[in-house]
């Protein structure tokens, strides 16, 4: 009995001795502890307040999407030649991987599309409004393979690349 009195009391001094270390090296642990950092508390600092303005309640690409393609007008001069230069840039580096560097739809990546890219001067193409041209560019062409790229493009380049798509005409037919 004297064994297991003293083995017992062996084992609460190895115990308390283990707490004991643990709690000392939790509170001087160098890099900190798991419960100490932000992501356990995230609601404890006050929930910043949003800044006024910063959210539109008018504009934007929603009014874009909802207005017929008949109805939309570029706030730019798209005869411009500025403008068209600007779309040329902005095509290259936006559409001519599909569409193709002489923009009849043999672009390196149009090619693995099925129906393949357009040609942008082909009178179906040209014939098409400013506007319906906009919103293909920007909110793509259901059933088709043009994505939607008004997140990736500013609203202003898009209209540019219009502007630049127009100002091609349309393609002779050589016989």
């Amino acid at each position: 009995m004297k064994n297991l009195a003293l083995l017992a009391v062996v084992l609460t001094v190895v115990l308390s001795a283990a707490y004991v270390g643990l709690t000392y090296y939790d509170d001087h642990f160098k890099y900190g502890r798991m419960w100490e950092t932000p992501g356990i508390r995230p609601h404890e600092a006050p929930i910043p307040v949003m800044t006024s303005g910063i959210v539109p309640f008018t504009g934007g690409d929603a009014i874009h999407a909802a207005m017929p393609a008949e109805d939309l007008r570029s706030p730019l001069d798209l005869t411009a030649p500025n403008n068209i230069d600007l779309g040329r840039k902005a095509y290259f580096t936006y559409c001519a991987q599909c569409h193709g560097k002489k923009h009849d739809g043999n672009g390196t990546v149009g090619q693995s599309f099925a129906p393949l890219p357009m040609d942008l001067q082909a009178a179906k193409v040209q014939g098409r409004s400013e506007g319906s041209l906009f919103k293909e560019i920007s909110f793509g062409i259901p059933d088709g393979r043009q994505p939607p790229l008004a997140t990736t493009i500013d609203v202003n380049d898009r209209w540019r690349i219009v502007a630049y798509v127009k100002s091609l005409g349309s393609r002779q037919k050589s016989n």
